[in-house]
């Protein structure tokens, strides 16, 4: 599912215009990069909860010339399923 699917099922669900829904997901998208970037955990109760964590640097290889490189620290998104989200895919 793409992001147009994405805001036309929520466009049907919600009973939404597609405007409404695209400025939802939107904001919903806005909100949760800003809180991430400023280290916040985000928890969606049975959905799942999003969190930053650090990774640390470390030495990889180029695959085409097998010669060993640094591979940079930095910070990224983890998401932990919920229960409820889990027992629905299963």
């Amino acid at each position: 599912m793409n992001k147009a699917e994405l805001i036309d099922a929520m466009a049907d669900s919600a009973g939404l215009s597609k405007a409404d829904a695209k400025r939802a997901l939107d904001a919903f998208v806005t909100s949760t990069t800003s809180a991430l970037k400023k280290g916040d955990r985000i928890s969606l109760v049975g959905f799942g909860s999003f969190s930053v964590s650090e990774r640390a640097a470390r030495t990889g290889r180029n695959p085409q010339t097998g010669k060993e490189i640094q591979i940079a620290a930095k910070n990224v998104v983890r998401f932990k399923a919920g229960s409820e989200l889990s027992e629905k895919v299963n």
